[in-house]
């Protein structure tokens, strides 16, 4: 079975993201790999979302904030879908993706936004990890090998009203 290496973008590669990566990374099927990254990365990772991607069973070590450019050099894996999951990284301009890989937006409120008690904010990073882990868990129940770019990108699309 094919592996397909999945990266998630968000501004600061801090939350959203780092939560797809570690669900794309972990998912029981293992066609995913996950990666994140943001266009402008922050200093660390937010501690519940690492939190979370410990819980998973993803290797913490592998986890801090890096700059999307890192995954437009020349050795950087080829990426089979790029999915964007905050309004801002949406929005802005991407590098050029080597290979054309299928596109999507997957947003999600930003859950570092949250305040209140620890408890309120790791019930917003759950609600992230949940909606995430829903439309991965989607995404691998298509027949990937047996749909063309243009169908693969479609599907994509449609899993983002989930």
């Amino acid at each position: 079975m094919k592996q397909y290496n999945v990266l998630f973008l968000c501004t600061h590669n801090s939350a959203r993201s780092v939560l797809g990566e570690a669900l794309a990374s972990t998912h029981p099927s293992g066609r995913f790999i996950g990666y994140s990254a943001g266009s402008t990365p922050g200093t660390r990772v937010n501690p519940f979302a690492a939190e979370i991607a410990g819980e998973l069973g993803y290797d913490n070590s592998k986890l801090r904030s890096k700059n999307w450019d890192e995954f437009a050099l020349p050795d950087a894996p080829k990426m089979d879908f790029i999915i964007t999951v905050c309004d801002n990284a949406a929005g802005e301009v991407c590098p050029v993706w080597p290979g054309n890989p299928a596109t999507a937006h997957w947003g999600f409120p930003d859950p570092s936004q949250v305040s209140g008690s620890d408890e309120d904010k790791r019930r917003a990073f759950r609600d992230v990890m949940i909606g995430l882990k829903k439309r991965i868990d989607m995404l691998v129940d298509l027949p990937l090998e047996k749909l063309d770019a243009l169908s693969i990108q479609s599907e994509l699309k449609k899993l983002a009203k989930v």
